[in-house]
């Protein structure tokens, strides 16, 4: 991580300051499993500390322990996941993921062996799974070094203001900013989100 963060302060200086408001990187990392990708799909659109609440009615509910497992998720009548808090919705999402990775449809023991494209490829033939999703399985399950989640509103807003943007950037110039975090765009991210975190607001 030392090396990441080297890197970014020299190759850009509005980055630089981020880091140095910020502070220490502290990363959080899941396994590569289906307990981290039902977690991401629950997560999308939802505040952090809501989406929270209702992984941990869905894990009580099915039991779960430690570790959701698709087949719990598929135990769960539809009434049993509406009192969790999902919408209709997601819960086909992920009833639909937990019955492709029971089929073998979805492996996530081979992810780790797949390029980014490849394993965004995989990742989006579960219902509700979009490139999104794919980047932060990408960037907090397998832990790539080098992800730039041009979709994500956090990261938009927050190359808005540290760049001085009239408008949220588009992908293109996006692209153009981190070319020189290069190859360590997933650590750039991670500041750039704490950034918009009260006194770390730029």
């Amino acid at each position: 991580m030392r090396k990441a963060i080297l890197h970014l302060k020299q190759a850009d200086p509005v980055l630089a300051g981020i880091i140095d408001t910020v502070g220490p990187c502290r990363m959080q990392y899941r396994e590569p499993v289906f307990d981290t990708l039902a977690r991401s799909i629950i997560f999308q659109q939802l505040s952090g500390r809501v989406a929270t609440v209702i992984f941990d009615r869905l894990a009580a509910a099915a039991s779960a322990g430690a570790v959701l497992l698709p087949e719990a998720v598929l135990a769960l009548s539809h009434d049993q996941m509406r009192a969790c808090g999902l919408s209709n919705q997601k819960e086909r999402y992920l009833r639909d993921l937990a019955e492709r990775t029971l089929a073998g449809h979805l492996k996530f023991d081979i992810l780790s062996s797949l390029d980014d494209e490849a394993v965004t490829e995989h990742l989006t033939q579960v219902k509700g799974v979009g490139v999104w999703t794919s980047h932060m399985f990408l960037m907090f399950a397998l832990r790539r070094p080098d992800v730039l989640p041009v979709g994500d509103l956090g990261i938009q807003t927050a190359m808005k203001r540290a760049y001085r943007m009239r408008q949220l950037p588009k992908p293109a110039r996006m692209e153009k900013i981190a070319a020189r975090w290069r190859p360590w765009c997933s650590v750039a991210c991670w500041y750039l989100w704490r950034s918009l975190e009260g006194d770390a607001v730029v």
